[in-house]
Order: structure tokens, then C-alpha cells, then sequence
């Protein structure tokens, strides 16, 4: 994070892609795929001021792997190597031990994931919430 960061939005991309039923499932690295393309130009909207870090777990880590991977510009992909849940929780307290603090937003429904990253100074929002902020209009 830049000096002029004051924003982090850290995104639980498998509870992000997993709160669709649009057979994600049936390709889950395209799933992510297609998050991270979406997520990069949320990044490049948002500029400087805010950080957007995302988590992949499991198969949706070969997303950035390959012929196929997505221009990601300044998003951050972190890759977890084993739960998803323990990095996440992890890149939050990183971020919030920071000085100067920032504001970090978890994106995430799963309940135990906020109760271990909201005592960090983090706050949650769900699924939604992003998807809204994924296109310019905040149509999802």
C-alpha cells in the first residue's frame, strides 16, 4: 500500500463467486477468472486511495496461471495455501497493525470469517455489497 492509501477492500473470492448460482462451479478457475478481470477495473476505478486484495483458494488459484490469466494492474491476488479463511483473517490483521491504520473492508457472508477479522478493526460487508461495486453503474 502507497503512502496515499487509506482504503483496503480484502475480497473472499470463493464466498464472492460462490454467491451466484451461475454454474461457477462447473469452472472454477474461469469463475475466478472472470472475478479478478472485474475486480482489476473496480481497482483501476478506485485508484490510488483504496487497495483491493483478493484471496483465492483451492483450484481458483490456477486463475492466475496460464495463457488465460486476467490483466490484473494493481490488484493484489493472494494466494492461500491452505484455508482460505486463515489467510484472509491474516491479511487483516497485517493491514490493520499498519500505521498508519487503514480502512479495511473483509468481503465475505461467512459468519466465523467476520467474527475472527471484525476484532482486527476490519469491517464486513457481503457479497452483494461488492458485486454492486463492480460496475460503474453499481448495477452487479
Amino acid at each position: 500500500m502507497t503512502a496515499g492509501q487509506q482504503r483496503v477492500i480484502v475480497v473472499d473470492a470463493a464466498n464472492v463467486v460462490g454467491s451466484r448460482p451461475d454454474g461457477w462451479w462447473r469452472d472454477r478457475v474461469g469463475a475466478a477468472r472472470r472475478l479478478l478481470a472485474r475486480l482489476a477495473e473496480l481497482q483501476e476505478r478506485l485508484g490510488d486511495a483504496t487497495e483491493v486484495v483478493v484471496v483465492l483458494e483451492g483450484a481458483a488459484r490456477r486463475a492466475v496461471q496460464g495463457p488465460d490469466e486476467p490483466e490484473l494492474g494493481l490488484l493484489r491476488v493472494v494466494l492461500a495455501d491452505g484455508s482460505g479463511d486463515d489467510t484472509i483473517a491474516a491479511v487483516a490483521a497485517e493491514l490493520t497493525g499498519r500505521e498508519p491504520v487503514p480502512d479495511v473492508t473483509v468481503v465475505t457472508a461467512d459468519r466465523g470469517l467476520r467474527q475472527r477479522t471484525e476484532p482486527t478493526g476490519a469491517v464486513s460487508e457481503g457479497p452483494t455489497w461488492l458485486l454492486n461495486q463492480l460496475t460503474p453503474n453499481g448495477t452487479g
